[in-house]
């Protein structure tokens, strides 16, 4: 019998790791595990992730009932549940899909030892991207620290081999056949359900096509909506990047992006704590609380700011302008470290990656790769002229704009700029 893992890949269709535990012939149990160490991260019971996570595994238990098997879900250590699963069945073989974060990493070599130890092979393929690990180097066969030329590498190596999909749908009469069960609560994994909605993963992807021309306008409620989707894997990467690559070539990048971060995650976990560019560890942030808070809450006097962190707060979504707009005001304007910026938008964003925001807010900040010059600081007042000049996107989330309700800026812009101007400096020289 073989064992099928699910995480960052919930859905049946073109899914490496179940195509290939399904095609050998043999039965096939599927699992997927309620992780208590990531749970037990999560301050809010009605983190709208886990109850996306939830909802989703209800339909994938809801098909494969169908099918005559069920989706075993359980909470716990996931190495403690393979163990236990590998002594009440007969399981010769676990496939699952890589996971680059380090945690995932670590758990994944603990279950490997265990398994082998137990003449039990495991196997891990790709799924969640394009290309990973040391398949885009660089000519000396390093990693790219730049994106520019690993994008135009990436770009090069493409071809249809990368972007066929796997007919995982055509081997579901392998599956395990076993007697329907009732799966988890959300309540027994210390949840609630949430408010927030998510995105459809079934809109049609002609919406695209306009994406040049709407990405960074924030009155536009048009954008993708699709990180959600590839965060958890209820789209294929393949099936999506074989779409845009003939449709919208800029959203391609977009996604490129994304694998770059993933990749810099790689080689170089560190990050997720340090400075890619250690340089920048000698900055000395002024970390004041208060202004932290006002931030957090849109009440820094900034409409753009605002406008971006209440859309954040109260639908778990921020415009991708606005993200920049907002990371680079904490970091450089409040002068307020970058990490802390970072794990708020980890504890609010529904689309949450780590590999993407750690490599996002660095390069907010400048410290991390590929970053803008670190004396490049956004003019929040430029950007609202420039991107919401009507002031819609504000008006819809600072419904009190323009009154005397409204607080005043709580920097000025010009002598912000100038202060991160020299402590950034200072910090270099240290």
């Amino acid at each position: 019998m073989n064992l099928f893992w699910f995480r960052r890949d919930l859905r049946l269709e073109d899914n490496a790791g179940l195509y290939y535990a399904l095609k050998e012939g043999k039965e096939t149990l599927c699992v997927f595990i309620f992780d208590e160490e990531i749970l037990s991260k999560l301050a809010d019971p009605e983190d709208a992730r886990v109850h996306f996570i939830y909802k989703t595994i209800v339909q994938l238990h809801q098909k494969i009932s169908a099918l005559g098997s069920a989706l075993i879900v359980k909470y716990g250590k996931p190495l403690n549940i393979i163990q236990d699963l590998c002594l009440e069945y007969p399981i010769e073989k676990v496939f699952t899909n890589n996971d680059y974060e380090p945690y995932a990493r670590e758990r994944d070599a603990a279950v490997k030892e265990y398994l082998e130890a137990k003449n039990i092979a495991f196997f891990s393929y790709k799924d969640q991207v394009i290309f990973e690990k040391e398949e885009v180097l660089n000519n000396s066969g390093t990693p790219y620290l730049v994106f520019t030329p690993y994008g135009r590498k990436w770009k090069e190596k493409l071809n249809d081999f990368y972007l066929k999909s796997y007919p995982s749908l055509n081997y579901l009469n392998h599956l395990y056949k076993i007697n329907k069960q009732d799966i988890l609560s959300l309540h027994a994994i210390g949840f609630k359900t949430s408010a927030l909605i998510f995105p459809d993963s079934d809109l049609p992807l002609e919406r695209l096509h306009n994406y040049e021309h709407i990405r960074n306008l924030l009155w536009s409620t048009e954008t993708s909506k699709l990180g959600v989707h590839l965060r958890f894997g209820t789209i294929s990467i393949r099936q999506l990047v074989s779409y845009v690559k003939e449709h919208c070539a800029v959203y391609l990048n977009e996604l490129i992006w994304r694998e770059f971060f993933q990749m810099i995650l790689w080689h170089f976990p560190e990050v997720v704590t340090q400075s890619f560019r250690k340089e920048f560890d000698h900055i000395e942030w002024r970390n004041n609380e208060q202004e932290f808070e006002a931030w957090c809450h849109g009440n820094t006097g900034y409409p753009a700011v605002d406008a971006g962190m209440r859309e954040l707060n109260q639908s778990g979504f921020m415009h991708n302008r606005a993200r920049m707009i907002t990371a680079s005001f904490l970091c450089k304007h409040l002068l307020i470290d970058w990490r802390w910026g970072e794990q708020y938008f980890a504890q609010k964003l529904l689309d949450y990656d780590l590999a993407a925001n750690n490599g996002n807010w660095q390069w907010a900040a400048g410290t991390g790769c590929d970053a803008a010059p670190y004396f490049r600081i956004f003019s929040p007042a430029a950007q609202q002229k420039k991107f919401d000049p009507e002031a819609k996107y504000i008006r819809r989330w600072v419904p009190e704009y323009g009154s005397p309700a409204y607080p005043k800026p709580m920097v000025d812009h010009d002598l912000a700029r100038a202060r991160a101007l020299e402590v950034y400096k200072n910090g270099l020289m240290r």
